[in-house]
């Protein structure tokens, strides 16, 4: 506890449930849809998971996505000012199970939009473990070009794509 790591890096999204993060250090995570892919340089092996065992509160894939309704599963949702971002929605989720059975982790999930556009500027998830996820998002570019390969992996020579297991 007490640790605050930072990475940066860009973001790419296209409908339907299409994402690559390119991190500035290198690391990769990509969503074709299907399938979700993490790998790091230098690693000999990258993760590959269902797009479908990612769908839970504390990814940030359901919001930048679309997949989730604020006001469907967060109780106690709140708006308030955020200055020139907007407004900063805030709640906490409906107490519910996991896939695996287990409590949810959530403690707070917070928004912050613009409220004409729809655009997500931060995303905060609190969990009740006191360990905070923060995103924010600048530079933001609608209908840039991309293509479909941007959104497959091709493993660098030498890295074996394997099964993963879903986050805990």
């Amino acid at each position: 506890m007490g640790q605050t790591r930072e990475e940066h890096g860009t973001l790419l999204l296209k409908k339907p449930g299409r994402m690559r993060w390119i991190y500035n250090s290198g690391k990769l995570f990509v969503l074709d849809g299907k399938f979700a892919t993490s790998y790091t340089p230098g690693d000999t092996e990258a993760q590959r998971l269902p797009a479908k065992q990612l769908d839970d509160l504390r990814s940030p894939l359901r919001f930048l996505l679309g997949h989730t309704d604020l006001e469907k599963e967060l109780d106690h949702l709140t708006a308030t000012p955020a200055g020139p971002e907007g407004i900063t929605l805030s709640g906490t989720p409906h107490y519910r199970m996991t896939p695996g059975n287990q409590p949810e982790r959530i403690q707070q999930i917070a928004v912050t939009v613009d409220p004409a556009t729809g655009q997500i500027h931060a995303l905060r998830i609190a969990e009740i473990d006191g360990s905070t996820t923060e995103f924010h998002f600048s530079a933001q570019q609608e209908n840039a070009p991309v293509t479909d390969g941007d959104f497959r992996f091709n493993p660098p020579a030498g890295v074996t794509v394997v099964n993963g297991l879903p986050p805990s």
